[in-house]
């Protein structure tokens, strides 16, 4: 059985190792060692992450995957963690969550059938009710700051994103030289509704 953990923060200006120690000393206490650390900046709230889905193809039946909290696992849609937990269950994988004190036996090998059947219903049943928490907070935020974004925009005292001058200059430079687009999206990572924006802007431009 290997421990393995897994760290997910939103955005890459947070620290997505902030809960690394308290992993460690979570599995210390229990006599557990963490085989392999699974870290990424990628939101709760999709199925795009590259490292959780590296960490379930590198398991094997009966491992463990540890998280500080159900909510670094998932802020996902009832249908996308219906996906996510079937892709941990196929795969015979523990969920093992530091704010889920049901879930701590599961790495336990000193278990009977019957008591780990009970064991392992009373989890899904919490891990369940911890992933709707999760999403309805993420939910709520969203609605809260788009509240925000609308009353600071009436009062006009909302101003958006600073324009990235020296990144849109250097878009607006490549498509005068009659660069592709997904040449551009490639090298810049900006969306192409960026790219078609700059695009209006360079012909603006030059009709004025």
């Amino acid at each position: 059985m290997f421990i393995r953990a897994y760290l997910r923060a939103s955005t890459k200006e947070q620290d997505a190792t902030r809960a690394h120690d308290e992993l460690r000393a979570f599995a210390a206490a229990r006599g557990w060692t963490i085989a392999a650390s699974y870290i990424e900046n990628e939101s709760g709230a999709t199925l795009k992450r590259p490292e959780l889905f590296r960490l379930l193809s590198d398991c094997q039946p009966g491992d463990v995957l540890l998280v500080e909290q159900v909510d670094r696992l998932s802020r996902l849609t009832a249908e996308d963690w219906d996906r996510l937990k079937a892709e941990i269950q196929s795969r015979r994988v523990r969920v093992v969550a530091l704010d889920l004190p049901t879930s701590w036996q599961l790495a336990s090998a000193d278990r009977d059938d019957i008591h780990s059947r009970m064991l392992d219903a009373v989890n899904g049943m919490m891990l369940d009710m911890l992933a709707a928490i999760a999403r309805k907070d993420y939910d709520t935020r969203r609605h809260r700051q788009k509240q925000g974004i609308a009353a600071a925009k009436a009062t006009g005292v909302y101003k958006g994103r600073p324009e990235d001058s020296d990144r849109n200059n250097a878009i607006m430079a490549m498509l005068r030289s009659g660069t592709p687009w997904a040449t551009i999206q490639s090298a810049t990572g900006c969306s192409s509704s960026t790219v078609n924006r700059l695009a209006k802007r360079l012909k603006e431009d030059a009709h004025a």
